[in-house]
């Protein structure tokens, strides 16, 4: 039996949960996930994870911060003035806004709070600094 490298596209079903026990992500009641693995598509230690499973296997791995979004950056947390959002947009927490980079990269900032005149943004990943653990069962190699 054929077991999975790099290179290859897989279907797979997952369930991720945080330590805690609570589900962030599921495909159970979907359509199995695909990706090429080793092609940058996922979180780096959830590529690893598939290397070498076979059709039918089931897993568990839990990710360390550094294999899966990255440690939380404090650096990715700063401060803005309300007047440089669009006119009649004001910025309440827990909203998310879409910028790019100068080098056209897509990020994405999560308002923190407001705060007296001061918008506190936040740059990172919403996973970044989490432990995450995944149920992994292969369904087919493409």
């Amino acid at each position: 039996m054929t077991a999975v490298a790099a290179g290859n596209t897989i279907k797979l079903h997952y369930t991720g949960t945080f330590d805690d026990g609570e589900v962030f992500d599921s495909s159970r009641k979907a359509e199995p996930f695909e990706f090429e693995v080793g092609a940058g598509q996922v979180i780096p230690g959830f590529d690893q994870a598939v290397i070498g499973m076979k059709v039918g296997e089931t897993k568990q791995v839990r990710l360390e911060e550094e294999d899966a979004y990255g440690p939380y950056n404090q650096e990715m947390v700063f401060d803005a003035d309300p007047n440089q959002f669009e006119e009649g947009l004001s910025p309440e927490t827990g909203q998310q806004f879409q910028t790019q980079l100068e080098d056209g990269t897509p990020l994405v900032l999560r308002v923190k709070s407001v705060d007296d005149g001061k918008v506190v943004l936040d740059a990172n990943h919403p996973m970044a600094g989490k432990i995450l653990n995944f149920d992994l069962e292969l369904v087919e190699i493409v």
